[in-house]
């Protein structure tokens, strides 16, 4: 059986285009709250892992040895736009390991967003680095774990890489899922490895950070640093004009959400003990955006006092070239 629609585009008084997709809602405990589609069918997290990545950085004393703060701890977790600041703060981390951007085996790519930011360097003549890449922070804080605990950084992105086990191990243990399948293991846009879970179960290890529920004491302390780190400092966990940047910036620091490729998004409300993941079944972006800001209003219920400000994200204009509103991309029953 399909997904259900997830999210929907009109344009006049009809629907133009639909997306499918599944969602879930746990509470602190890991037990669904609500879900839509097969939540049960693994999928590759991608980008929105990208706290559970960072967790040895701070867990191995590494974070503390380097002197990071929120903006170093929310960058290692960015799935940043290559703005100025963004490339600044790579080269920064590194530097203070003793590295340079140039042991980062992420690769070099033009900012994926902002073409203001683009133009810029097309003007200054300024070519893409790999502290250009998106995923420079989570890269940078691979390699800072690795020179701190003394682990090889020539192969850091190797799956038998002493830091690499340490993540996999930090995964299994947060969601329950098994990693050792060769079908389950891939590799994201950056080399680095990435593994295939049950949504619900990337969705309970998102709980059990939020809450510490599960957690020995350290682990726990680290989460809550991380997470906390990325909603005191949304800008360095995406950029200007970015959902998830925009959405942490309205809610204050009381929510955090995480973007990843294909359509995966993961939200959090701490205060609330519940967790969120999504997944666009076509990897549409814009529909994952809409859909897990609805569903955060869902969870979190109707009069909760942040529900105005998360509703506003759950539908966006669709204009004409002249600025007319011509339709609207929202979530739908699914998602809602």
């Amino acid at each position: 059986m399909a997904n259900p629609v997830i999210a929907e585009v009109t344009r006049g008084n009809r629907t133009e285009s639909i997306h499918r997709g599944r969602v879930v809602a746990v509470d602190a405990d890991g037990g669904i709250m609500f879900s839509a589609g097969d939540v049960d069918m693994p999928v590759y997290p991608r980008s929105a892992l990208k706290l559970m990545q960072a967790l040895p950085l701070v867990e191995s004393g590494a974070a503390d040895a380097f002197g990071f703060g929120n903006k170093e701890l929310a960058f290692a977790g960015a799935s940043h736009s290559s703005e100025p600041a963004h490339v600044a703060m790579a080269r920064a981390m590194l530097s203070k390991a003793g590295l340079t951007q140039d042991d980062l085996q992420c690769g070099a790519h033009w900012p994926l967003f902002g073409l203001e930011t683009v133009a810029a360097m097309a003007r200054s003549g300024d070519a893409p680095s790999r502290a250009h890449n998106n995923c420079s922070g989570k890269h940078a804080g691979f390699l800072c774990t690795c020179v701190y605990q003394g682990i090889d950084t020539d192969d850091y992105l190797a799956d038998g890489n002493d830091v690499q086990r340490q993540v996999r191990a930090t995964i299994e243990q947060l969601t329950g899922a098994a990693l050792d399948a060769d079908d389950r293991c891939g590799h994201d846009g950056c080399s680095a490895p990435t593994y295939a879970l049950p949504l619900v179960a990337f969705a309970r290890g998102f709980a059990r950070l939020a809450t510490g529920n599960g957690l020995d004491s350290m682990r726990a302390k680290a989460a809550r640093q991380l997470m906390q780190a990325s909603m005191a400092e949304p800008f360095m966990v995406a950029g200007t004009g970015r959902f998830c940047t925009d959405l942490m910036t309205a809610c204050a620091g009381r929510v955090y959400v995480k973007t990843g490729a294909e359509g995966v998004y993961v939200a959090t409300a701490p205060e609330a003990g519940i967790a969120l993941a999504l997944k666009c079944d076509d990897g549409a972006t814009r529909a994952a955006e809409v859909a897990i800001a609805s569903a955060l209003v869902r969870v979190l219920g109707p009069d909760h006092d942040l529900k105005p400000k998360l509703a506003s994200f759950a539908k966006r204009p669709v204009r004409d070239w002249n600025g007319a509103q011509v339709g609207e991309l929202r979530a739908v029953t699914a998602a809602a």
